[in-house]
């Protein structure tokens, strides 16, 4: 099993409705709302890297309202 932590950033107001839709998407296994440099972490875990990047480019990418992410893959 591979994990991540994604942190995201989102225009002006639109951090809850991110939020919402991230949630909805499998490997998600947790997201919430958070201060200081990004506006949403969340914590992804996937078979392989290569369904990682999956979600990644084609679901997280695509929220509307998503300016920015910073994927933070986890070693241990």
């Amino acid at each position: 099993m591979t994990g991540a932590y994604l942190l995201v950033n989102t225009q002006a107001g639109k951090d809850r409705s991110v939020l919402v839709e991230l949630k909805k998407i499998e490997g998600v296994t947790q997201a919430h709302i958070c201060t200081g440099l990004h506006d949403i972490i969340c914590y992804i875990e996937e078979a392989d890297l290569k369904a990682m990047g999956d979600i990644l480019i084609s679901k997280v990418r695509s929220i509307d309202g998503v300016t920015k992410t910073v994927t933070c893959i986890a070693v241990d």
